[in-house]
């Protein structure tokens, strides 16, 4: 048996209880004793039991979907891990049959199942995945880090879509993700980065990042603010992370002519912007979900050799197995960056 934090009613909380270690495993997957996770905006959601969550989440499920861990036992036609791998994990289970998928296109697959929203997930003890999903950590990372790599990719498929060598970027919203996409802006090249975020701690934690300006949106003309550290230019390419409807509409303001924006933030409304600023202005628009399989596991690979991420300032908390429900606390107030869980040693 395994302790395991399970979604067990349709209501707020999880339940923290005795389920089966995963035994029969396929010949292609691999059972993984869980050393960390952390929290994101989705587990949020399903811990709270909100709207999105009644219509996603269907009780028994086992929750959390960032994770690290050491593999522990192999399936029969396994190759690419073994005993003893320290790993963390791509979280979107892919078909590899739809065309997205024999396209290379696995972030956008027809029949994605996410672990801890569609199929059990990783707030246990244990979890089994397939090998394909894994990243074999080899940089010598603290494991207690690597359950971050998920939104890490992220905040590497948002940041370097477009070219940042050399350019003025601004990340708007500072939340975790953000505050990661800071980091590899700071490590491949950018020449300016210029965080937006209304949060205080937020904002101390994007200096800390790397940023070279930070933009509190409540209290500055964010548009005149921009073009000034710009030569009246505006910025080559917008990271957006916030899923606000009007820092979106600014953004198009201080995009420059020919400029890129990318947006994994999400919306609880319909956006309505002026359309013709895209057209006349020469703008690219990109939505970003998930990660690209697994171009960007690769550069997370490189970002971590370089030992030059700063991980271990984004992750702000860290906490133990039987603290579920303070994490959860700390997410809800926000002045927080990346909050850990220790599950094994």
């Amino acid at each position: 048996m395994m302790k395991a934090y399970v979604k067990t009613h349709k209501q707020k909380g999880f339940t923290l209880m005795d389920v089966e270690i995963p035994k029969k495993l396929g010949s292609h997957e691999v059972l993984i004793k869980v050393l960390s996770v952390s929290l994101c905006g989705t587990d949020v959601h399903i811990y709270n039991y909100d709207a999105w969550a009644e219509k996603r989440i269907k009780p028994p499920l086992i929750i959390g979907h960032e994770f690290s861990g050491e593999v522990v036992k192999v399936g029969s036609e396994v190759s690419r891990v073994k005993v003893g791998d320290i790993v963390a994990s791509e979280t979107h289970i892919v078909c590899g049959k739809c065309d997205f998928c024999r396209e290379g296109k696995g972030h956008i697959c027809s029949d994605t199942k996410i672990i801890g929203v569609d199929v059990d997930g990783a707030f246990a003890e244990y979890i089994k995945m397939p090998e394909d999903n894994l990243f074999v950590d080899t940089s010598g990372v603290d494991p207690s880090l690597l359950s971050v790599l998920e939104p890490l990719g992220n905040a590497v498929h948002t940041a370097l879509h477009f070219d940042v060598v050399l350019k003025d970027v601004a990340v708007l919203g500072c939340g975790p993700i953000g505050l990661m996409a800071i980091d590899v802006l700071r490590c491949s090249g950018a020449a300016k980065i210029i965080a937006i975020e209304t949060n205080e701690t937020r904002r101390k934690l994007a200096k800390e990042m790397g940023a070279h300006v930070v933009i509190n949106p409540l209290c500055e003309d964010v548009v005149a603010r921009v073009l000034e550290e710009t030569n009246n230019n505006g910025v080559d390419v917008v990271a957006e992370f916030a899923g606000n409807a009007k820092a979106l509409e600014l953004a198009l303001d201080y995009t420059k002519k020919g400029g890129s924006i990318s947006i994994l933030g999400i919306f609880k409304d319909k956006v309505e912007f002026d359309i013709n600023k895209v057209v006349f202005k020469g703008l690219n628009l990109y939505g970003v979900t998930g990660r690209k399989m697994y171009k960007n596991w690769h550069q997370i690979d490189k970002l971590l050799k370089t030992k030059k991420l700063r991980l271990d300032k984004v992750v702000t908390h860290k906490l133990n197995f039987n603290e579920m429900d303070k994490a959860f606390q700390i997410m809800d107030e926000k002045n927080c960056g990346k909050v850990v869980i220790k599950v094994s040693k």
